[in-house]
């Protein structure tokens, strides 16, 4: 197969460097993301995950590089047409309901709001249907965390960016999120999710990219992940890799 042959990726990085003052936080980031992957960021606390994203979703500016969405220069608003994202601390508005939320986030993604579809993705989340009629503030924050997820589902988009998706979560919800993540998969969707739980990576993802020192240490399949270093779980190869990539 050639090159001509090769769907297009939905993400690409090239050489993407990002400093903080004098403090470098990517350091020459290239990447490719595939449509249909599931893929799991990783890193350890400060490694730059986050910056990655908002770089990606042209929230902050880099100073070299290139990065591309669905083959249009990521700073273009027509690359984010179909584009989801839940950051890690998601916060409605604290005056709306959960039903007015929905229905504001419906009308962005310019779908009709249909109460029986949120319900059942509500349900598919383990979200009760008594969050509609509650303002926002008055949630928990892992039903605050669910309320986005819902609203991403819904948006009907094809390539969902999701930081820390799984946070404040009890298990019956990551359990519930977990499957509904593998779902939009297998319906063809392409999801970059970021997580500190290695074991939820191994479950559900078929792609992991691990960002230490401002660079992409590994890119690829977890079972490869384990392989490269000689490990029986992702915990060990990740401090494996980190420790050969130490400065």
């Amino acid at each position: 197969m050639n090159d001509d042959d090769q769907p297009a990726p939905i993400v690409r990085f090239e050489r993407v460097s990002k400093k903080f003052g004098t403090t470098p936080v990517l350091r020459e980031v290239t990447l490719d993301l595939m449509p249909g992957m599931l893929a799991g960021l990783v890193g350890v606390n400060g490694a730059g995950k986050t910056t990655m994203i908002k770089c990606l979703l042209d929230f902050c500016s880099f100073e070299s590089g290139r990065i591309e969405l669905l083959g249009l220069p990521h700073s273009q608003p027509q690359s984010r047409q179909q584009l989801a994202f839940l950051p890690e601390r998601f916060v409605p508005p604290h005056f709306l309901t959960g039903r007015q939320f929905i229905k504001a986030m419906a009308g962005i993604a310019a779908h009709p709001y249909d109460e029986e579809l949120v319900l059942g993705t509500f349900g598919d989340l383990d979200l009760s249907s008594d969050v509609l009629d509650r303002p926002v503030r008055t949630l928990s924050k892992g039903m605050t965390q669910k309320l986005g997820l819902a609203a991403c589902l819904l948006s009907k988009r094809r390539f969902f960016v999701l930081d820390e998706p799984m946070s404040g979560l009890d298990p019956k919800g990551r359990v519930r999120v977990k499957h509904k993540l593998k779902q939009l998969k297998q319906n063809g969707n392409t999801l970059l999710m970021t997580s500190h739980s290695l074991a939820d990576i191994e479950e559900i993802c078929d792609h992991m990219l691990v960002l230490h020192n401002g660079q992409i240490a590994f890119a690829g399949a977890p079972a490869e992940f384990r392989s490269r270093f000689g490990a029986s779980n992702l915990e060990q190869a990740f401090l494996s890799c980190i420790e050969s990539s130490h400065g």
